[in-house]
Order: C-alpha cells, then structure tokens, then sequence
C-alpha cells in the first residue's frame, strides 16, 4: 500500500517541499514507497510530484537526478548498517560476536524492510561507480561476520571450509526475515532471533 506523501509531509511537521534537506527527501519518498516507483521507472517525475503536490522541478532541488537521490539513500542505509554493528559490544569470544551479529542483523532489518527492500531491488539502476562504492561498504560488512567466522574455526569452534560463502549464506538467509515476518503474528522478533540463532549455530559447528 502506497502511503500518500501529503500526509506524511504533515507527520513529519513539513508544509512544502523545498525545505527538505536531501536526506529528509529520500526517507519521506521512502517511507510513501514512492521512491521505490519512480527508481524502476513505474511512475514519472510529474507524477509523484502531483502527489507530493509541488511542480516536478522540485524533487530534485537538492539532487540532481534519481540515480543520485537512490545512491544517497543507499549509502546512508550502509553507513547506518556499519555504524549500528561496530557500536555492538564484542562479546566474549567467537560463539559470542556471532550471536550478537545474528540478532542484531534480523533486528536492524526489520526495522528498515523498506530500505532493505530497495538496497536488494534497486542496486542494479546504479552507475557503475556509485554501484562500486555500495558493493565496496556491502564488503566492508560481510567482512565483519568473516572475521568472526575465521576466529572461531582457527579456535576450533566453527566448521567452514570457505568463510566467504558461509558469510553470503548466513547474511542472505537473515536477511530474508525481511520478506515473510510481519508483527504481530506468530512469532515476536526475540522468537525468530532464537531461532535463526539456532539454525546459524548448527550449520556452522564443528
């Protein structure tokens, strides 16, 4: 469901769009989805901008192009992600971090579906140079969880022949929280945490 962006312009305390910074920017068109549709080409400029209810030049004030405004949103969604997860306390010991990742990746990400969504979906309409720097801080991330991978064989208490592959896996399948976890339902956030911990745990012991 599409959340018309006049109304979250109003939530937000904003009655005109030109005084929205670039970030203020992005997160409104996010949260409305409308981001997502004009990035894959679903709607046009003119069109959101009725819906915002401003003149199409507008949108792009403080951007120059969608690709620059997507660009921004999805580095800013990487720079949050690395940020979050350095300020984690370490833990005792690999067993220990790679609780501590699992949990904290399946809570970060439910609490930014949207923007999860987008950095997956979306990543194919950037520019090769925007797209090396994503795919660089996306690096920068995985290699984190490597590391913890790589201490825990090297003292004997994880199983995995290649920690890269282990690493894309793990982060894939908590990821995917993302797609079917809707709140309220069966299962609260610390249940899907015992339980992606769990299935983590055992694929990877020794």
């Amino acid at each position: 469901k599409v959340v018309r962006a006049t109304t979250l312009f109003k939530s937000h305390g904003i009655s005109q769009l030109p005084v929205l910074d670039q970030g203020k920017l992005a997160g409104i068109l996010t949260e409305s989805d409308l981001l997502h549709h004009l990035v894959s080409g679903r709607v046009t400029k003119d069109t959101i901008a009725a819906e915002v209810g401003v003149q199409a030049g507008a949108l792009y004030l403080y951007t120059p192009d969608k690709e620059t405004l997507l660009f921004e949103l999805l580095k800013a969604h990487m720079d949050e992600l690395l940020a979050a997860w350095d300020a984690v306390p370490a833990g005792d010991g690999p067993l220990a971090r790679l609780e501590a990742f699992v949990r904290f990746h399946i809570r970060f990400n439910l609490d930014r579906a949207e923007a999860v969504f987008l950095s997956y979906m979306e990543l194919r309409n950037l520019g090769p140079e925007n797209f090396a720097v994503i795919e660089g801080l996306r690096r920068d991330y995985e290699t984190r969880l490597e590391t913890i991978l790589r201490d825990g064989v090297v003292e004997g208490l994880f199983a995995a022949p290649d920690s890269k592959v282990a690493s894309l896996a793990i982060i894939a399948m908590l990821t995917g929280v993302t797609t079917w976890y809707r709140e309220g339902g069966r299962l609260d956030r610390d249940a899907v945490g015992d339980i992606y911990w769990d299935m983590v745990r055992k694929a990877v012991a020794a």
